[in-house]
């Protein structure tokens, strides 16, 4: 069965960087689009960004643009993204999705698939 598997979360300081991963399993993706969302305690889960398996175009939320970078090695089937200048407002429960896109572009993607989670802290 598919398997989404997250790592990489931890407590870090405010403006630090943390890389987190995302291995895939149990399917070819080469037709989805691959997203990371996050949920913060009392919040609704959000969109963070997302990019095509097979032709990249990625897309970010105007929260976190200019400080992650999602990419994907489709070597080793992982999906990765890369947060730099971390803030304690990125501090949430952060979650690996594999989909369709439905609309137009990687942001339209209805997820599938989904990880169990990784707990991101940044404290200040």
């Amino acid at each position: 069965q598919v398997q989404l598997e997250e790592s990489g979360g931890g407590l870090v300081q405010a403006g630090g960087s943390l890389r987190l991963s995302c291995a895939a399993s149990g399917r070819t993706f080469s037709s989805y689009a691959m997203a990371w969302f996050r949920q913060a305690p009392g919040k609704e889960r959000e969109f963070v960004a997302a990019v095509h398996w097979t032709y990249g175009n990625p897309y970010y939320a105007d929260s976190v643009k200019g400080r992650f970078t999602i990419s994907r090695d489709t070597a080793k089937n992982t999906v990765y993204l890369q947060m730099n200048s971390l803030k304690s407002e990125d501090t949430a429960v952060y979650y690996c999705g594999a989909g369709v896109v439905v609309g137009v572009g990687v942001r339209s993607v209805q997820v599938d698939y989904w990880g169990q989670g990784t707990q991101v802290t940044v404290s200040s």
